[in-house]
């Protein structure tokens, strides 16, 4: 493996949401053999307590927890911090994997699973917080409706700054840096998520609905986010709409 992809997250630190003490070691022990550092805490109230005392790059956070339910933790986080959460589900609990996903996870993992398959997740998730570099443009105005500054990370609807998960703004990004070209479901899993996630088109769908909902005036009949069916979804091609 090239050495620098290798360690591009080392010492990044990792918080691990775990009251199943061989589980956490486990966990704590694949992780660190891969160079990161790793914080534990084995209720919500504690995992609340590390998130702001050591300032995590991701959070593993699992379900069930002694005291506040992981879901309960998770609306909690997203109310201070936009940290990376990857969700550590029993398996067979759909419901629980897309309650996680509304709530704002980023990701999340089926019980049991293999060190490999845990550690590919993290570096995924970490390497899509960081995807986005500034560009060349500041203010980009699709129409008086809608303005976008992708180096502020700002999106206004009518004036009113609105606030997007880091995953919804990466799907923003994409959709935009493509305006009047169609993304196909694989194209888009691959720009957001990663190669991993090839096999996952109910995150194109999921997070289309959530971005719809935020910034178009009738999600149902969208102006913006175009359906291209059986296909994937089109950008408006705002630049030609103000030449005609």
């Amino acid at each position: 493996m090239d050495m620098s992809v290798e360690n591009q997250f080392l010492n990044r630190r990792i918080l691990i949401v775990e009251d199943e003490r061989r589980m956490a070691r486990f966990i704590r022990l694949n992780l660190e053999h891969d160079g990161f550092q790793v914080v534990e805490a084995i209720t919500g109230q504690q995992a609340i307590q590390q998130l702001r005392d050591t300032f995590p790059d991701l959070i593993l956070l699992d379900v069930m927890l002694p005291d506040l339910d992981g879901f309960n933790v998770l609306q909690t986080v997203r109310e201070i911090s936009d940290v990376p959460v990857i969700m550590l589900t029993a398996k067979g609990e759909e419901e629980d994997r897309v309650r996680g996903l509304e709530l704002g996870a980023d990701d999340y993992v089926t019980k049991p699973f293999s060190p490999r398959e845990l550690v590919s997740r993290v570096r995924a998730v970490l390497r899509r917080a960081e995807a986005i570099k500034p560009g060349s443009r500041t203010l980009i105005e699709v129409d008086e409706h809608l303005k976008i500054d992708f180096d502020r990370r700002r999106v206004w609807v009518d004036g009113e700054l609105i606030s997007l998960r880091p995953t919804e703004y990466r799907l923003l990004y994409h959709l935009v840096q493509n305006a009047g070209l169609v993304l196909t479901h694989d194209q888009i899993l691959i720009k957001v998520w990663g190669y991993e996630y090839r096999d996952e088109p109910h995150y194109v769908r999921l997070y289309v609905n959530y971005l719809r909902k935020k910034i178009e005036k009738d999600p149902a009949n969208p102006k913006y986010i175009l359906t291209e069916r059986s296909i994937g979804y089109r950008f408006i091609d705002y630049q030609r709409e103000r030449l005609t």
